[in-house]
């Protein structure tokens, strides 16, 4: 529960580790079967692909290193998003009559999980790497697989104790 007047649920730092721990590993899990199995790929290839965002394409030649610089900024993301949700998203209103309706974890992941793909897919990354998003058939994997794999760990971990939202009231 949140203390009368403290901007933060008192468990906090729990629900941001459980929330970003648990994120970081299940998207990884999937995107991982998805390069693997799916797209014919590696992990190792994945994990480099996501560092290339910060340092360029040379990313695909720095091995095992730059993999888990890769896995390590993927991981970080993970506990950014679940931060929002905590620090923003999860203490509105809104948010929180819509998480105490039948299905509201699942509801607001529907919501959650697809937001934190279109603002990485749509904006940090072509920011970044200054290439414009490519919306085939694998970006509209990722939006959907965002809903279980990224939404819902978030959302529902996020929640302390009782379904407590951290939010208004809680």
């Amino acid at each position: 529960m949140t203390a009368p007047g403290s901007p933060l649920p008192r468990d906090f730092p729990v629900r941001l580790l459980r929330a970003g721990l648990a994120t970081g590993i299940v998207d990884g899990l999937f995107s991982s079967a998805l390069s693997a199995f799916a797209y014919g790929s590696t992990v190792e290839r994945l994990f480099q692909g996501v560092a290339s965002v910060v340092i360029g394409s040379r990313a695909f030649e720095g091995g095992r290193a730059t993999a888990a610089l890769g896995l390590l900024l993927h991981v970080l993301v993970a506990f950014a998003w679940s931060a929002v949700f905590l620090l923003v998203v999860g203490r509105r209103t809104e948010v929180g009559r819509l998480l105490a309706s039948p299905l509201g974890t699942v509801k607001v992941a529907a919501l959650y999980g697809p937001a934190i793909w279109m603002v990485m897919s749509l904006g940090v990354i072509p920011l970044l790497t200054q290439r414009p998003p490519n919306l085939g058939f694998r970006w509209w994997v990722q939006f959907f697989g965002h809903i279980p794999f990224v939404g819902l760990p978030i959302v529902a971990l996020s929640r302390g104790r009782g379904a407590d939202t951290g939010g208004p009231g809680s």
